[in-house]
This record gives structure tokens, sequence and C-alpha cells, in this order.
């Protein structure tokens, strides 16, 4: 295991949870998984340890279950850590479904959607697919490139497979990328009847979260825009995340320090870790070098 260990700040950088695991994941309904001493194990915010099956990977809890693997076997566990879907490889559970494939690996395999019962409720014909969001999900097809577009949980296309790449629909609008003939061209935001409300101009661009979105146009570095399509925070950080309860990760360096901005831009906590994660919960993972 690396010598490096994560422990948890709050909103003031004050350390609440000490470094002390090897690895370890978001807060999310109360919960998180880390890894310590070679073993795999979920606690709560006090740094108490409340899961300690013997897991061999393990992910943050969503609606009531989580993806995990228990004897190499995979599937979702509920929060007492009995497996109540078996043998299912798939993603988290967002308005009660979650996507899952058969077939294969994911780069070969087909993709649908179970309910958690772990039910097929739409039927593995997709090669590849995102979360449901605001009732619509991401999928795509090949043939002779990737095209997506999007469902809703009936199964049925409510917007054809014609985008270059896709994310999931966030405050009513999705990022896409569109397709110029063979080629890939620019990102742009599409409201759910297709309609391009903030032109294709990005190079690339995420999902709004609180009212705002990351970009980067140009020179590779990244701002934030409005729903208006306007920069509100000027492109200015190599690296940067969304906002989460109030604050995003960004990092002016290649490599290095990350701190938190607010949604003025002003960095609030200081660049000071190697690794940063959001805010969930309160909390945010980070990393603080050697």
């Amino acid at each position: 295991m690396s010598e490096r260990k994560y422990g948890y700040i709050d909103k003031t950088g004050k350390t609440v949870i000490e470094p002390q695991f090897d690895n370890a994941g978001h807060f999310s309904e109360g919960l998180t998984w880390a890894w310590i001493g070679g073993k795999c194990v979920y606690f709560d915010k006090t740094g108490k340890v409340v899961l300690e099956q013997q897991f061999d990977e393990a992910r943050h809890f969503s609606e009531g279950l989580a993806r995990a693997s228990i004897g190499g076997k995979e599937g979702y566990i509920n929060k007492t850590g009995e497996m109540v879907i078996k043998e299912v490889r798939g993603g988290d559970f967002s308005e009660g479904l979650a996507w899952a494939w058969i077939g294969g690996e994911t780069i070969t395999g087909q993709y649908g959607y179970i309910d958690k019962t772990g039910k097929w409720v739409i039927e593995p014909q997709f090669d590849t697919a995102g979360d449901f969001h605001e009732g619509l999900a991401a999928v795509g097809i090949y043939s002779p490139y990737y095209k997506y577009g999007y469902i809703d949980k009936t199964g049925k296309t409510v917007i054809e497979p014609q985008f270059a790449e896709a994310y999931g629909f966030s405050e009513e609008l999705a990022a896409v990328k569109i397709r110029e003939g063979f080629l890939a061209g620019k990102w742009g935001y599409i409201d759910k009847k297709e309609k391009m409300l903030i032109e294709a101009q990005f190079e690339h661009a995420w999902h709004f979260s609180e009212g705002v979105a990351r970009v980067s146009i140009g020179n590779s570095k990244y701002g934030y825009i409005d729903k208006a399509g306007k920069i509100v925070i000027e492109p200015e950080f190599y690296d940067a995340g969304d906002f989460h309860e109030g604050l995003a990760v960004v990092s002016r360096i290649l490599i290095g320090s990350k701190g938190y901005i607010d949604k003025s831009g002003k960095m609030v906590i200081e660049p000071k870790f190697y690794v940063a994660d959001d805010f969930h919960e309160g909390l945010a993972r980070v990393l603080i070098k050697d």
C-alpha cells in the first residue's frame, strides 16, 4: 500500500477525520468506503467502522444500495452489508434504476437498466449507457462510430442518437458534443426538446451544478458559465471540479496544490492539497502531500 494517507476536512479546512486511510471515497447517505490495514470497510462521519465485511471492492451508497464485490462476486449491498442483488455488474442507482451490462466486458457487452430487485426493466440493447437524471438517460449506439441520444424510463427514445458525446441532464440542460461528419466538434447545451440553448462553442463542457457549469475555452483552461452561456468565473484554472455545497476544487498549476473557490471565484480554502475531492454532506476527502 502507498504511504499516503487520506483523511477528511470540513468547509473551514479543518481536519475532522485524521489521515489514516490508504484510499477512501466520498460520503453519501452518511457512509463512505475506505481501505485501511489491507481491508476495505465502510465508516461513518466520526471515523467509526460500521461495516467490516471482507469487501474486495466497494463504492458509495446511492438510494440505499452500494456496488460491492465480496469473494470475487459483484452485486449490490444494503446498509447492513447484505448482498441484496447478486452477480450483477453495473452503475449506481439513480431515480430507481441502475445501468448494468451483460455479455462480456463493458466495451463488448450490451447495456440495459435494472430496478432494486435486480430485475431488467429496460432490456440490454445499448453499447453504452449513463445514469438517469431528471427522467432521462444518455445512451450510445455504435455504427460505425458512437452516437449518443436520450431515453426515458420505459426505454423509449426521446432524443435520437446523433451526438459525438453526451452527459446526463442537470438543471434542465445537458452538455452535448456536436458531430460534424466523421469529426467531433464543439460542446454546447440542449434542453429536453433537443433545442440548443447554449451554442456549441466549448472545447469541453460538463453538467450544470448549483446554477453554473464548468467549461474549457480555447486555451484548455477551465472556467464557469451560467445558464445564459455567460462566463461568470474566468477560465484561469488548469484543473477544476463542479460546485458542490457552494464550493469547487481548483488548481492554478498543472500538477500540485488544489484549493476551493466559492461562486464569486474567491479562494476560500487555500491551495495546499495534493488531492482534493468534492464536498459531500459537509466533508471532503483530501490528501496532503507526504
